[in-house]
């Protein structure tokens, strides 16, 4: 095969721009190169630049027609080596869109490459290496965690909608829901969390999206489906799974019934009232945390397609979407509930999808119904790249072609991003090895195309008209920021009321007196409430500092009570290590004897299959060879019943006697069909039929009516003169109750007239004695001929008969 490096054609200049155009950016594009497995592997893959890679071809492939090697070069986004962590693909690809989510806006990130490139470990990632799945997760729910709100505040519409219910009806439905045994408990993360999934999700560092709206209220869903022969599947249904296999009965067999392979009712793909595509019937899980809605993401991955080919361990037979629902409403202008109203909802979402590799039969060995799977994987990969060259002509040319978004359930269900509902992001993954070659580079094509596709960029939209600030102002309402100490009011003396101190005579002794006294009592009782002060003050210093050497001494037993369990926390903290390290050990042994459950399972369910197939194979070839033995005796029979009529009609079947009358009774009866097509020959002597019916065209009444049947027929000869033939018949009597005519004779009545020479002798020179010109002599011999009486009717001037058999 030859390929070469298209060069991009030359963009339109661009038209001014107008203010109520959206705008546009490019579909971006990434590329990570997958190390080799074999250090001592062909490599065909050069890291370049920091946006360029370089293919060079492998020994043995030749390029152009000189039998020369080429090495062409494509340029991303961005490049990403065999040497990059998770964490910074994650920081340059994944994490502008969980910001562009949070803030109301979707967008789309899917991984390409062929089978064993590195894809799905991009997407889920590994125990400690968590791929662009579940750090978007972690980061979604490190920025909304605080303003999350309660389980079925917000319930979706199952019309790709979502209504806001009151704080009572949500009440209602929590308490329904777990009184409800047949309805699963979504609290997931209250569960003991599986140690792989928490290697997973756990993150260096904890990412948040800057310029999160504190005024509104955020709750998180998410669906995950499987593209799997171009039908929708729900992964998060329950017994999904069962619904695909087929019915088996204790022997191993299929059961009779079940003898075709039907594949079960998908989902199907509907346009919302925004013209949004949705899978109609997808169960949407309300999640609270980065772990449940991993956890719930890890669920549907145990039930994903996945087979054993020589390429990968565990090759992905389907395409699988996570999408991420995020619902925003603002609150009130108090500050304390959710707005009902439905207009002010907000959803975003994230489609996180990990495409099914690109395969070659020959290379994987497939065979069967990995055959199938390998083709409706190529096919939507197909229809996704042809999709995107259409796209790209259409901006680009300004031609106006259609593209075939329904061809594929993959374009048919991302339609609108490709038509500017949010962000596009691929990542494509590539294996350097030499066998990869030429598959490398288509997709090194597909991914140049697909980075020159123009995307609308959607406007920033307000969500409500109320100040900011409403949830602050709100809590600070509620908080109380001091505390008033209660106070003990010991007995207060009250001082005695001074008696009045007027003096309306100046001779009063009385007044003065009085007053001297009370103020002395005033005095005294003040003194008294000193003392009892000083008493109790006395009394509180040694009560303090009795209590204080209390909690010397207490301090000093807490104190070597710390030091004990510091002793005792490090070897809780070694034995939870050690454990920690088996749980590892064990989920990993786990996981592997999962992998050979699956795998074994895989090889049970083929073996299956292709003893059904070879069973169903057996039978009809042993049906088609008892079908072509009755063909062949049926043919036999039709040769036999051929060949007899052709003997019977070859030969000349006798009349029965019991259909016939005597021929000297004179009680035949001729059928005489001449047709009215037939002329007049002017001659004295016309063929005489006694007895019979004349017909001009075939009569089935008249034929029911006869025994004999005659044709006559009339032609030129070659002597100009016209030729009469009777053809003779039988009517016969056949099995099904008609007639049918069987001929066996043919009667020749020709007309010549004799014409004189110049000499006065005839032309022919048969008669010399007269001329034939007169009505006298042509009379007296006409009357000595006469035709036979045994041959039936018919008579010719001259004596001249011919009679044969047909």
């Amino acid at each position: 095969l030859f390929f070469r490096k298209c060069k991009t054609p030359r963009r339109p200049p661009k038209k001014p721009s107008i203010s109520f155009y959206p705008p546009v950016t490019f579909a971006q594009v990434y590329c990570r190169v997958r190390p080799l497995g074999v250090e001592d592997e062909e490599c065909c893959i050069e890291v370049i630049s920091s946006a360029t890679i370089q293919l060079h071809a492998p020994e043995g492939f030749k390029t152009n027609r000189n039998g020369e090697y080429k090495e062409t070069q494509y340029s991303f986004k961005k490049v990403f080596g065999v040497s990059i962590s998770q964490i910074e693909l994650f920081e340059h690809v994944a994490k502008p869109l969980v910001d562009d989510l949070i803030h109301g806006k979707n967008g789309l990130l899917f991984t390409y490459g062929v089978t064993g490139s590195g894809k799905t470990f991009t997407m889920t990632g590994s125990p400690g290496q968590g791929g662009l799945l579940p750090r978007s997760l972690d980061m979604i729910f490190n920025s909304i965690g605080p303003y999350q709100a309660k389980r079925y505040v917000f319930k979706t519409d199952d019309k790709n909608g979502m209504e806001v219910q009151n704080e009572v009806d949500a009440l209602l439905e929590r308490q329904r829901r777990e009184n409800n045994s047949s309805v699963p408990k979504s609290s997931s993360s209250r569960q003991k969390l599986d140690p792989e999934i928490a290697d997973m999700i756990k993150s260096e560092e904890a990412y948040k999206t800057e310029g999160v709206d504190e005024d509104s209220s955020y709750s998180v869903f998410v669906s995950y489906i499987e593209i799997y022969n171009n039908y929708i599947y729900d992964l998060l249904e329950e017994n999904q799974e069962d619904a695909i296999k087929p019915k088996w009965n204790g022997g191993g067999t299929p059961l009779r019934q079940n003898t075709e392979f039907t594949p079960p009712q998908s989902k199907t793909l509907r346009e919302d009232q925004n013209h949004n595509m949705y899978v109609a019937g997808c169960m949407e899980v309300e999640v609270k945390s980065a772990e449940e809605a991993f956890q719930v993401f890890w669920r549907g991955q145990k039930k994903r397609k996945v087979a054993n080919t020589r390429l990968n361990r565990e090759s992905s037979r389907s395409h699988s979407v996570l999408i991420v629902k995020l619902a925003q409403a603002p609150l009130d202008a108090d500050g304390d509930n959710i707005l009902q109203d439905k207009n002010q909802v907000t959803v975003s979402q994230l489609c996180l999808v990990d495409l099914a590799g690109s395969e070659r039969t020959g290379r994987t060995g497939a065979e069967g119904t990995r055959i199938r799977e390998a083709g409706n994987i190529n096919q939507s990969l197909l229809n996704l790249r042809t999709c995107i060259e259409i796209l790209r002509e259409n901006q680009l040319c300004g031609t106006n072609r259609m593209v075939p978004y329904r061809d594929s359930k993959v374009t048919h269900l991302f339609k609108n991003y490709f038509d500017g509902e949010g962000k596009v992001r691929m990542v494509v993954c590539v294996n350097p090895k030499a066998d990869d070659y030429e598959e490398t580079l288509l997709v090194m094509r597909f991914a140049e195309l697909t980075q020159e596709v123009e995307v609308a960029r959607p406007v920033d939209r307000p969500i409500c008209g109320f100040t900011p600030g409403r949830r602050h102002r709100n809590q600070a309402f509620k908080e109380e920021l001091s505390h008033v100490p209660s106070v003990i009011n010991s007995m207060v003396h009250c001082l005695p009321p001074l008696p009045s101190s007027e003096l309306a005579d100046p001779n009063d002794d009385i007044t003065l007196p009085r007053l001297i006294e009370a103020l002395h009592n005033r005095h005294r009782i003040r003194q008294m409430m000193i003392d009892e002060y000083n008493n109790a003050a006395n009394r509180m210093k040694s009560m303090l500092q009795e209590l204080d050497n209390n909690l010397i001494s207490k301090e000093n037993v807490i104190h070597e009570q710390n030091g004990k369990l510091v002793d005792k926390e490090k070897i809780i903290q070694n034995n939870k290590a050690e454990i920690e390290r088996l749980e590892k050990r064990t989920k990993m042994q786990e996981h592997k004897i999962d992998i050979l459950q699956k795998t074994t399972k895989i090889y049970e369910d083929d073996q299956r299959t292709l003893k059904y197939e070879l069973e169903t194979r057996e039978q009809r070839l042993q049906r088609e060879q008892s079908d072509k033995r009755r063909l062949e005796q049926r043919m036999q029979g039709v040769v036999t019943d051929t060949q007899y009529k052709w003997e019977k009609e070859c030969t000349v079947t006798p009349v029965r006697p019991l259909h016939r009358r005597s021929r000297s009774a004179g009680g035949e009866k001729w059928v005489d069909h001449k047709p009215s097509s037939s002329l007049d020959l002017g001659t004295v002597l016309q063929p005489v039929i006694p007895n019979s019916i004349q017909v001009s065209t075939p009569s089935e009444k008249a034929l029911s009516k006869c025994d004999r049947y005659v044709l006559t027929h009339q032609e030129v000869a070659s002597d100009g003169e016209i030729q009469t033939q009777l053809i003779k018949g039988e009517v016969i009597k056949t099995r099904g109750g008609g007639q049918a005519v069987q001929f066996t004779d043919i009667e020749t009545l020709k007309q010549e007239r004799k014409r004189k020479s110049s000499e006065g002798t005839p032309a022919n020179g048969d008669h010399t004695d007269g001329a034939w010109t007169d009505v006298e002599t042509r009379c007296s011999a006409a009357v000595e001929m006469r035709a036979g009486s045994n041959l039936g009717p018919g008579y010719e001037h001259h004596g001249i008969t011919k009679r044969r058999k047909p």
